[in-house]
């Protein structure tokens, strides 16, 4: 029985002919009144003139017998469930594909655009919230039904790219220039960016000339071009496989340039876009979203053009239902001033969104260059794998356990918080294997299949589920809140919705562990819980895993 729908059934046998999709049911927030609460007859009373107790009463008669129901304060509607009740949902919810999860994407396209690193730079700890945010709603989108399109828009085109070829011919030596890498394009922007700086202008009027040479398609610079984007993606596939990131496309600013000088015409064509000081704008004083250049006065484009000519490849390609794009917080005028013009352009049924995250900081201070602690990617992960190692080489554990536990450390101090939240990374608290971390859940989850072992393979796959005690009860109320949590983290976009969800459910394991003996008790007992410990496991390897955290089966 779907509490939901009992409950939406039982207002509609109350008031016949009224649409009551907006019902929901929603754990108790003290167990003393009851396992589940409905607060929707109080929004009811005055479209049909009755106080709200009345309208409570009416839906109550008609609530199955399975539910004790009582009616308290102004009109809530307190649900307890009886015990075969829970005893049927537990097994019928183990035996769901999905672990539930509401099919509610199918048929529905989604692309989300994460990560979106520069092309020619290493990646760097800056760039770990996009990625895992970003991957975190890619699998959560996916398991709900929903066909994804995950989507790197790389920075791949632009002036970089003329002070990069410069540097590149003049300033590396033959045997960087034969075994190019990142790292050396990144020295050489460096070193070509600062000789641009210089007074007489020389080099810089030189870079520009390259530049040139390439947006004209110039064969010899188009080469090089392509080769440091090859570089680039083969590096930043490195870092992704490490941590178990895919994308389906890799379309950077690159993909988006010829259709850039179509976008400003059509925003011409519709009054949209006037000439101010040489340049074409979008005025939104009247949004207070200020003013947006789409051409700027040297008729080069800026990021808005290249959006809103991203968005109409999209729209035309893959008929989204909605674009999520993940990136900081800093940007959020940015895309405020775009997303209303795509709008004035006619692009009203995709649904445009906007995730922005907070920054992260180490040490109390700001990661940045100037401070001196802008973290490598690959060297975030290498610490992280050393400093797990340290925890687990004493107990028989190897490197790839540790790269497990490291990796998934770094993802769930990300994913454990809001994403708007500021983030000062901490690696004790990350490493801990006590409070809200991801290897406590990870150690959790080993204990689980310890557990199981012990028992025998088949110990926990036979009997009925048979809930008695109240920390058992908390347990699996809890578990049969996880399609609930998957879908609100995606309602929200906030994986931190299903890690606190998670962490909560292990908790309540702990608990329930602690206080119902399981592998002495009687074998009906003891074979009622071991189905329930099982599938405290599956929910939690399942919720790991959408984070895009490995749930290894010993620590």
């Amino acid at each position: 029985m779907d509490l939901n729908e009992c409950i939406r059934a039982a207002f509609e046998q109350a008031f016949p002919g009224e649409d009551f999709g907006f019902v929901r049911v929603v754990p108790a927030t003290d167990p003393r009144f009851g396992d589940y609460q409905c607060n929707d007859a109080l929004k009811l009373a005055k479209k049909f003139k009755m106080n709200p107790r009345e309208v409570a009463a009416k839906v109550a008669a008609h609530v199955p017998s399975a539910l004790k129901v009582e009616i308290a304060g102004p009109g809530f509607l307190n649900l307890t469930v009886s015990p075969a009740w829970l005893d049927e949902s537990l097994a019928a919810f183990a035996a769901q594909p999905h672990c539930g999860i509401p099919q509610t994407g199918a048929g529905k396209t989604v692309v989300i655009d994460y990560s979106s690193p520069n092309a020619a730079k290493q990646m760097h700890i800056g760039h770990i919230r996009s990625t895992v945010i970003g991957n975190a709603l890619d699998r959560i989108f996916r398991v709900l039904g929903y066909r994804v399109v995950a989507d790197n828009h790389l920075g791949d085109w632009g002036t970089q790219f003329g002070i990069l070829i410069k540097g590149y011919r003049e300033l590396l030596t033959d045997e960087e220039r034969a075994n190019l890498t990142v790292a050396n394009l990144e020295k050489c922007y460096v070193l070509s960016a600062a000789k641009a700086k210089e007074a007489d202008g020389a080099w810089k009027d030189a870079c520009r000339a390259e530049l040139v040479k390439l947006q004209q398609g110039d064969p010899a610079n188009l080469a090089l071009w392509k080769r440091f984007i090859d570089i680039s993606i083969g590096e930043f596939n490195r870092m992704y496989a490490k941590l178990g990131v895919r994308f389906d496309t890799y379309r950077g600013e690159s993909y988006y340039n010829p259709m850039m000088p179509g976008v400003v015409e059509k925003l011409q064509k519709m009054g949209l876009a006037v000439e101010s000081e040489g340049a074409l704008v979008v005025n939104l004083e009247k949004e207070k979203l200020g003013v947006a250049i789409v051409r700027k006065s040297d008729g080069g484009y800026n990021y808005t053009t290249s959006d809103l000519a991203c968005v109409a490849s999209r729209v035309a390609e893959y008929h989204p239902e909605r674009i999520i794009y993940v990136t900081d917080a800093r940007q959020q005028l940015h895309f405020k001033q775009w997303f209303d013009i795509a709008r004035k352009m006619g692009y009203t049924d995709v649904q445009l969104v906007h995730v922005p995250f907070g920054l992260m900081s180490y040490q109390g201070k700001a990661i940045s260059t100037r401070e001196g602690n802008l973290i490598k990617l690959d060297d975030l992960l290498a610490e992280a794998k050393r400093r797990a190692y340290d925890i687990v080489k004493d107990r028989g554990g190897d490197e790839a356990l540790a790269e497990a536990i490291g990796y998934g450390a770094v993802k769930y101090s990300d994913l454990s918080h809001d994403p708007i939240t500021d983030i000062d990374f901490s690696w004790d608290k990350a490493l801990a294997l006590e409070g809200n971390s991801g290897p406590y859940l990870q150690y959790a989850y080993a204990r689980v299949c310890s557990l199981l072992d012990k028992a025998g393979a088949d110990a926990a796959a036979e009997g009925a589920f048979h809930v008695t005690e109240p920390a058992e009860k908390r347990l699996a109320l809890q578990l049969l809140e996880f399609p609930g949590a998957v879908r609100r983290a995606a309602e929200a976009y906030k994986p931190s919705v299903l890690a606190d969800y998670l962490f909560q459910t292990a908790q309540l394991y702990s608990s329930f562990y602690q206080n119902s003996p399981i592998l002495k008790s009687a074998e009906d007992v003891r074979r009622a819980r071991l189905r329930l410990v099982a599938l405290f496991g599956k929910v939690l390897k399942t919720g790991l895993g959408l984070l895009g955290i490995a749930t290894p089966r010993h620590i």
